[in-house]
């Protein structure tokens, strides 16, 4: 007598639908994008100014059609053009850092190997603020060409270069829009009510 070969049972409809929804989730949440921080950087103050003013006229020319009941004004629609003619000037003078988001196990191991001495660590230190800006600095700084590829960019010794020769307020400002990159959240929770 031939047996019959045994199949196993089918997965119930509802675990499937289950697993499918989980899995199209998950995959969304592994190609999430890391975030990233810019640090702009302009050393011509007149063209920062100019952008400023046209921004504040923009501004006004809203306020006054919002006041007016108008949807849109002539003057507005100077005031846009001139703020787009202000932000090119300024482009084109403004440097523009970038910053991402390290990986948690990345950042962790970067801690690690620039761990405080033990005077920092008396100190509340979690890193050598010797050592260690300048190497987060490196590591999350994204240079991108024209084509916005990924190229190399900031080298340690570029960076501690950097903070080294700028005045404390702007070596300040570029640790920080490393560090920034780091803490930047895109999560919100939800409170559910009790059941």
């Amino acid at each position: 007598m031939a047996t019959e070969p045994k199949t196993a049972p089918a997965p119930p409809a509802t675990a499937v639908a289950r697993d499918a929804h989980w899995a199209a989730k998950l995959a969304r949440l592994r190609a999430r994008q890391l975030p990233e921080y810019r640090l702009v950087i302009c050393d011509d103050q007149d063209a920062k100014q100019h952008l400023d003013e046209t921004l504040r006229d923009l501004a006004r020319c809203r306020m006054a059609d919002a006041d007016n009941g108008r949807e849109y004004s002539d003057a507005t629609a100077k005031a846009e053009a001139e703020v787009e003619t202000a932000q090119e000037m300024f482009d084109c003078v403004a440097v523009e850092l970038t910053f991402r988001a390290l990986p948690r196990p990345i950042l962790d191991g970067l801690i690690k190997r620039f761990p405080p001495t033990e005077a920092q660590a008396e100190d509340g230190d979690a890193w050598n603020p010797e050592t260690f800006p300048a190497a987060l600095i490196a590591a999350a700084h994204i240079e991108r060409d024209d084509e916005h590829n990924a190229v190399e960019g900031m080298s340690e010794e570029d960076a501690q270069d950097l903070l080294d020769s700028w005045p404390v307020a702007e070596s300040n400002a570029l640790f920080a829009a490393a560090w920034r990159a780091q803490q930047i959240v895109r999560t919100s929770t939800v409170e559910l009510g009790k059941g």
